[in-house]
């Protein structure tokens, strides 16, 4: 199927009719009408990391404030359970989010922000809506998706704004994974581009934080609110939850501890880890993420989605060694992506899980060749090397990682990605591999959500993998094509209740199903 404009505005104008969405408070989320001395939302609300009694809500207003948060399983808020409120200053960039507990399981919840100025906390704004389903404690059947890649190469809000998002909503998933890149802090927009066909791209929306690469703490914020000034994305946001992770943009391209400013003009800031530590912050500030009391700031967790479902984030960013050329021939603390403390949790946590699926969210492809210096071919970004050979330097994490799972008797896991800007289905064989000693398993990526699109990556014979569907951009000459070019992409994963079946689709953002595959789970006796 095909989502036609017709058929989107449609969709959106019957948001109101369809599984409890009211079109006032939910579709345009971003006005909270009362006195001028009443704080305002200015970007929407979000809620993130729902499981099956608790989720994460977030809202942020324009001034300092006293939020109240009450919700309900009725629309009409019957019996609403209210929060105590809490105070937003310039200290917490105006952002406030609270964990919503004790909710019942597989049941729609709504949620409402109203705002107080902090000299007069009894005089409350009109209310600003929200709501998302609770995961199932039975086997009911589920629908989530998954993409990455959200304002990057200069690529804005243009007048069509980041339709992607309108389109995942249409499929009405029970939640999206953001699969990292979440906003491209070293990618400025400007007013116009210029196209190769001489027509011009322009940005409707430039804010002044977006014309600047990202460097104070105030810049980072800047960027992740430019994202939530799209009318898709907000829309999304209050009746969709979204699971963070991160990669590379958020912070600047590649970086990692041998990231070198000190030939970068761009960059005042010259040091990685002093503006790593400022992303990190404004990651926190603006997204639902859970907050880790034994590790603040931690992004890798488990969020458990009923007895058919855990997905397990993996941080590939926070504890890596240098770039280098990936060829060490032991594991060492500069060879790693993952480091000890956290391989250690995701052994555990798989061992552990009782889920019949497991989904890794991975922030990079594992057989995908990515350079840290494309132009000269030299230091290994990700995870694989380019050498096709046995495993050497980060390659040896995952080995012995893969190894463990085969080892443990883990079954029915699969892989989802993004990063690479097209779409994409591995299928990692030992049988093809160099190191053989793992179990078979699928890898999908999907992404852009609203970047531009680039040409496919080469493949690292190390893990085996074969690629069984691909859509990218030609190559060479056309690279970064516009969202405007219709290959912005994502994937939709379907659990049947019944049967257990994992179903994938790769679509693109005119709704067009490009692939699908459906796996049947081993299921223990």
């Amino acid at each position: 199927m095909t989502l036609t404009e017709t058929t989107r505005r449609r969709f959106l104008s019957s948001m109101g009719a369809v599984g409890g969405f009211a079109l006032a408070g939910l579709a345009m989320p971003y006005y909270a009408r009362g006195s001028s001395s009443r704080p305002v939302f200015t970007l929407g609300v979000q809620s993130g990391d729902v499981d099956a009694n608790s989720g994460v809500v977030w809202a942020q207003v324009n001034r300092p404030a006293r939020l109240h948060v009450e919700y309900s399983t009725s629309d009409r808020f019957s019996n609403a359970v209210r929060l105590a409120p809490i105070d937003v200053t310039p200290d917490t960039n105006l952002a406030g989010k609270l964990l919503l507990q004790n909710l019942p399981d597989d049941q729609e919840m709504f949620y409402r922000f109203r705002a107080a100025d902090l000299q007069d906390v009894n005089d409350l704004s009109e209310p600003i809506h929200g709501q998302f389903r609770t995961a199932p404690s039975g086997k009911r059947s589920i629908r989530f998706a998954w993409s990455g890649d959200t304002a990057g190469q200069g690529w804005g809000i243009d007048e069509e704004g980041m339709r992607t998002y309108s389109t995942i909503a249409y499929h009405r998933p029970d939640f999206m994974i953001h699969s990292g890149d979440t906003i491209y802090a070293d990618n400025p927009v400007t007013d116009e581009v210029r196209l190769r066909d001489g027509s011009v791209w322009k940005n409707r929306i430039v804010s002044e934080a977006k014309r600047e690469i990202a460097q104070t703490l105030d810049q980072f914020r800047g960027q992740w609110a430019y994202n939530l000034l799209d009318d898709h994305v907000k829309a999304f946001n209050a009746v969709c939850p979204v699971f963070y992770q991160w990669d590379d943009h958020e912070v600047l391209n590649n970086w990692s501890p041998s990231t070198d400013l000190r030939h970068d003009d761009r960059y005042k800031e010259k040091s990685i880890a002093t503006l790593a530590a400022r992303a990190s912050r404004a990651f926190h500030e603006m997204t639902p993420i859970r907050y880790m009391a034994d590790e603040p700031g931690r992004i890798y967790r488990k969020v458990s989605y009923g007895p058919l479902l855990d997905v397990f984030f993996i941080d590939l960013r926070s504890y890596r060694g240098p770039n280098s050329h990936g060829l060490d021939v032991e594991p060492t603390a500069e060879s790693r992506l993952l480091g000890e403390r956290q391989v250690a949790w995701l052994k555990r946590e798989l061992v552990r899980s009782t889920a019949t699926w497991k989904v890794i969210a991975c922030d990079l492809p594992i057989g995908l060749v990515i350079w840290d210096d494309y132009g000269h071919r030299t230091g290994s970004e990700s995870i694989s090397n380019g050498d096709n050979g046995a495993p050497l330097g980060r390659e040896l994490e995952f080995a012995d990682l893969l190894r463990f799972i085969r080892d443990a008797g883990i079954a029915n896991m699969i892989w989802l990605t993004a990063d690479v800007h097209y779409t994409a289905a591995h299928y990692y064989d030992p049988g093809k591999a160099k190191f053989r000693e793992f179990l078979p398993f699928w890898e999908f990526v999907a992404g852009p959500l609203h970047s531009g699109t680039y040409g496919p990556q080469e493949l690292d014979m190390t893990f085996g993998p074969e690629v069984k569907f691909m859509k990218a951009a030609p190559g060479g000459a056309e690279q970064n094509l516009p969202p405007s070019a219709g290959m912005q992409f994502f994937g939709l994963v379907d659990i049947d209740g019944q049967t257990e079946q994992l179903t994938v689709r790769l679509m693109d953002r005119n709704d067009t199903e490009l692939w699908r595959t459906t796996l049947d789970p081993q299921i223990s006796s």
